[in-house]
């Protein structure tokens, strides 16, 4: 299996000589497993004047981020949504396919520290906020009758058995390392169990998703939410049971402590020694 890239291309808090924001893209490397070292990851970057911002430069950026790298990645993730013409269109050129997602934990880390360690140091740097323009979200969908699981569970792991998760039997999934999010080994890390005879549809459906993260959702009642894509959402559970409530409110506690680490994972049935998907999140702020 090939590689995955996270791309942001927007503007930065920098003016040039016309006093028009410099644009720049970035493009990292999307780590899968545990195992895998932050400093092996492929990184990209590359400023682009304000008159030149259009997919046509995007594209050649792309080509030469591919050359540098050795080979093509074989999806490409971006959270921006109002770059979704741009970004899609580039990166169709030249055949990769583009996938709006906020699992983009890497490019969310790098883009932070570019903010506060690089881009003040250029000319032309305007203090304070960037802001992304917000678009409005669906309200989240209903899950079909086909996908819901037949029990499911609140459970927790310490971040310290996670070091061995490449020796665990998974049909789909996806993690990344743990110390993106800085996590002492003793940190219990929350996560839900989703049990069904239809294990292997749900693992399937949730593997052609973008999963994002797990959340304890009091908006509209009490929910338990799965976002995916750059928008989209899904009610698991509508949550009635007193015990079951007290437990969301507890992985969401917990979730918070583990500085947005979470995980969901999907089993035939509780004494399966198996998971037939398993998916390590976190919830971050991106921009």
């Amino acid at each position: 299996m090939g590689s995955i890239w996270e791309i942001d291309f927007y503007s930065r808090p920098i003016l040039d000589a016309n006093q028009k924001k410099v644009w720049e893209v970035l493009i990292c490397e999307s780590p899968a497993d545990v195992g895998k070292s932050m400093d092996s990851l492929f990184r990209y970057t590359q400023y682009c004047p304000s008159t030149e911002v259009n997919s046509g430069w995007l594209r050649t950026a792309l080509q030469e981020a591919i050359t540098q790298a050795g080979e093509a990645p074989i999806k490409i993730r971006f959270f921006r949504r109002q770059m979704n013409n741009m970004i899609t269109k580039a990166c169709q050129d030249i055949g990769i396919p583009a996938q709006p997602s906020r699992r983009a934990l890497v490019l969310n880390q790098w883009l932070k520290q570019r903010m506060e360690e690089v881009y003040p140091q250029e000319p032309g740097y305007q203090g304070g906020t960037n802001p992304s323009v917000r678009l409005e979200r669906p309200l989240p969908q209903r899950l079909p009758d086909a996908l819901e699981g037949k029990q499911w569970a609140f459970v927790s792991l310490q971040a310290a058995d996670f070091a061995e998760m490449s020796e665990w039997e998974i049909g789909f999934g996806e993690a990344f390392p743990l110390e993106i999010a800085q996590l002492s080994p003793e940190t219990r890390i929350p996560g839900v169990l989703i049990f069904s005879p239809r294990a292997l549809p749900i693992a399937g459906w949730m593997s052609g998703l973008e999963l994002a993260f797990l959340k304890f959702d009091t908006t509209k009642g009490e929910r338990l939410i799965l976002e995916t894509g750059a928008t989209e959402s899904w009610i698991l559970e509508n949550i009635k049971n007193p015990q079951i409530l007290a437990e969301a409110k507890g992985f969401e506690e917990a979730k918070q402590k583990a500085n947005g680490v979470h995980f969901i994972g999907v089993q035939s049935d509780p004494d399966a020694q198996s998971f037939t998907g398993f998916w390590l999140l976190q919830e971050v702020n991106l921009p």
